[in-house]
Parts: C-alpha cells; sequence; structure tokens
C-alpha cells in the first residue's frame, strides 16, 4: 500500500462530509464527472413516485394547490437562496439556463437606460453565453464586446449597458473574483450578470454580501437535480420593481388566472417567470435538495481545495513528467472545484480512465477534466483516480 493511499485513508476518515455519502446512490466507479451531471440523491426516487402516482396520479389538478405546485419555483429558490448567499424572495426556479441568461441580459440592457448601448461578455464563456449575448445584443440594438474576465475593467465605460461573465470557467476551473469584478461594473454604472452553473454547490458565491444585480445557474452539476433540472433566476431584491422581462408570461402576471389581455409584472422575484412550471424535474430538484441541510458551504468549499490539492499531488507521483499539464491555478483563490489536465491523446485517455472505472470528462481539443463534489467524494477517491491516470497514460 503506497504511502498516498494510507494517506487518503487517514483523510477520509476524519471527513466531516464524509456521511453525506450514504445519501447518495453510488457504486464502484470513481466518478468526477458530477460538474456536469451530479449523482443521484438517494432520497428522489421515492419522491418522485408519490408525485406522479398520488400528486398527479390520484389528486391531479388538485395538486397545484394541495400539493404546492404553483409555488413551486419561489419555494425552492429559497431552499437554493442560502447556497449563492441570497436572503429569501429572490430567487425563482425554472427554465434553462439559456433563457435566463436571456432574460436577465435584456433585462439588465433595459435596466442600464438610455446612453448605454454596449454588452461586454466574457470571451471565454460556455459557448451557449455568447450566442445569447450575441442574440440580446441584436434585439437591444447594442454593441457585442468579447473580452477576457481580465480584461473587464479596462473596457468599461459610459457606454457600458451590462456585463455578462462566469464564476468559474467551465474549461479550466479557474475562478474569476466576483466582488472585485462586480464592484468594477457598479462602479462604471452598469449592470452585472453572472453565470454560477461551475460554482454554487461547490464554493461561496455571496451574492447579496457583494451586491451582485443578477444571477443564473444551473441545478444539475453540483446540486444535484438530474439531468435537465430546471435553472434558477437571481434577482436582487433592490432592482425587482425595475425587472423588465422579455419573456413575459402568464406565471410573471399579477394576475395569472385573471387572463387579461394586457400585461402587469407580478411583483418580485416572480417577476422572473415565464409560462407552467416543469413540475416532474423540479419536485425531483426538491427532493435532491434535501442533503443540503445542516451542510455549511463554507465546509464544503473547504473540503473543495483539499480533493483539488491531494489531486494534484497524486498526480505528481502518480503520472510520467511531462505527460499531462494542469490548466487550473494552483491558488485557492482562483480555483473552483475541478482541476483540467492538457493531455495531447485526451479523448483517447478519458475512454480508457472510463474503461477502468474513472469517470471524467474530455473538452476539446485536449483537456481532461475531473470535478470533485464534496458531498460524495472521497479522498480515497481521488488517489485512485490519479493511480489509474498514471497507469493509463504510462
Amino acid at each position: 500500500m503506497s504511502e498516498l493511499t494510507v494517506r487518503a485513508e487517514k483523510l477520509d476518515a476524519v471527513d466531516e462530509l464524509a456521511a453525506l455519502r450514504a445519501q447518495f446512490v453510488l457504486d464502484e466507479v470513481v466518478y468526477l464527472d458530477g460538474n456536469s451531471l451530479g449523482a443521484l440523491p438517494a432520497a428522489v426516487p421515492g419522491r418522485v413516485e408519490d408525485v406522479v402516482r398520488r400528486q398527479w396520479g390520484a389528486l391531479r389538478i388538485r395538486s397545484w394547490d394541495e400539493s404546492g405546485w404553483w409555488t413551486a419555483p419561489e419555494r425552492i429558490g429559497d431552499l437554493i437562496a442560502p447556497l449563492v448567499g441570497a436572503a429569501a424572495g429572490q430567487i425563482v426556479v425554472g427554465d434553462s439556463t439559456s433563457v435566463n441568461v436571456f432574460k436577465a441580459l435584456v433585462a439588465a440592457v433595459r435596466m442600464a437606460g438610455p446612453g448605454r448601448d454596449e454588452i461586454v461578455v466574457d470571451a471565454t464563456t460556455f459557448p451557449t453565453d455568447g450566442y445569447i449575448a450575441e442574440s440580446a445584443a441584436r434585439m437591444t440594438g447594442c454593441t457585442l464586446r468579447p473580452v477576457t474576465p481580465s480584461e473587464v475593467p479596462g473596457v468599461l465605460g459610459e457606454r457600458t449597458a451590462a456585463v455578462l461573465l462566469n464564476h468559474v470557467d467551465y474549461r479550466t476551473g479557474r475562478l474569476h473574483d466576483l466582488p472585485a469584478l462586480t464592484a468594477a461594473v457598479h462602479a462604471a454604472g452598469a449592470v452585472v450578470v453572472w453565470d454560477l452553473c461551475h460554482s454554487a454547490g461547490a464554493l461561496p458565491v455571496g451574492l447579496d454580501e457583494h451586491g451582485v444585480d443578477l444571477a443564473v445557474g444551473c441545478t444539475y452539476k453540483y446540486l444535484n437535480g438530474g439531468p435537465g433540472s430546471p435553472a434558477y433566476l437571481y434577482v436582487r431584491s433592490g432592482l425587482q420593481d425595475r425587472f423588465d422581462s422579455p419573456l413575459p408570461g402568464w406565471n410573471s402576471h399579477a394576475e395569472p388566472f385573471g387572463m387579461r389581455p394586457d400585461f402587469e409584472a407580478a411583483p418580485g422575484a416572480l417577476r422572473g417567470r415565464v409560462g407552467t412550471p416543469d413540475i416532474l424535474s423540479m419536485l425531483a430538484l426538491e427532493a435532491a435538495l434535501d442533503v443540503w441541510d445542516g451542510v455549511s458551504i463554507e465546509a464544503v468549499r473547504a473540503k473543495s481545495l483539499a480533493l483539488t490539492d491531494f489531486f494534484l499531488e497524486c498526480v505528481a507521483a502518480y503520472v510520467p513528467v511531462g505527460r499531462v499539464e494542469s490548466v487550473t491555478p494552483a491558488a485557492h483563490e482562483e480555483r473552483g472545484s475541478q482541476v483540467a489536465l492538457r493531455c495531447d491523446d485526451a479523448g483517447d485517455v478519458m475512454k480508457r480512465l472510463i474503461e477502468r472505472g474513472v469517470v471524467g470528462d474530455f473538452r476539446s481539443p485536449d483537456v481532461l477534466r475531473f470535478g470533485f463534489t464534496p458531498l460524495y467524494v472521497g479522498f480515497a477517491d481521488v488517489e485512485r483516480a490519479a493511480r489509474v491516470l498514471g497507469e493509463v497514460v504510462a
């Protein structure tokens, strides 16, 4: 037994989050792809069966009231709120991340006011965010300005309407400075929109603390909501009366059952709703969020950093020198909850890793990406993954 194997066992023995593994459906596979799709929480299947058989099958239409279907978007939003540092009443759950990015970005331009005709977007963003930013710019008559996050402060000015940024880079795992960038955008008089897909549930975000205007995120990664689970939209309380959604729907109407031809926006974050909620996946998400009861996001962050540190140490020990190169920042303040390794034959290497029970993912053209979900990933998992990687690439 190697020294690193022994250390992994000792670290697992004192891990305060280790008991949470029992709340997930796991097997012998080392699953390091929770930054793409989180593992299944054990409580979800039974809850979904109740939703299907009793709430839908027996109560049917009565469940909109009696089972709380109608209020699910804001109720579940309030469960997510503490995980991203937000007070209740500012998050609604529904639609996809892409749709919420569109709603948030167009609303941000409208709030910025006349004379501001430029949208700044993270040039390294997940492609969909870039596509939507380009469409939103055309729709609002704005110019789109793609720059890297580090360049953002230098391009802000009187024309800047909105800035769309990713908290964590999906390829490299780099964590961007949300407090400083938010302050810079505000100093320029613009509105900031943050994409939290790769940070929510993995590290503290502090939306309220740092005065973030708008934020969006998915729930199927570190929040373990399941494939295609609905996304969420955060609208800071002080901006809610000005939030002018480009997708007004009957669910965001002040009188949704009034069926009036003219639109009057609902109060508060409910303005972020559009149409009928996707109840089955939404209530599966609600069940998945039970695992967070009593869990400190600070403890999750501490374990995340310990896991990624240990993984990098194990990679250095097991993988032949020069075979892979980490493109994830070493500094804790610049690292999310994943490690990306550049490898010439990354696609083939990942296939062989999966065949041997270590699941990460491949990002073209040459990146092996490993996500570390502290709720169910242990140190022995990390050591085994690095050891198998070393054997595969040797």
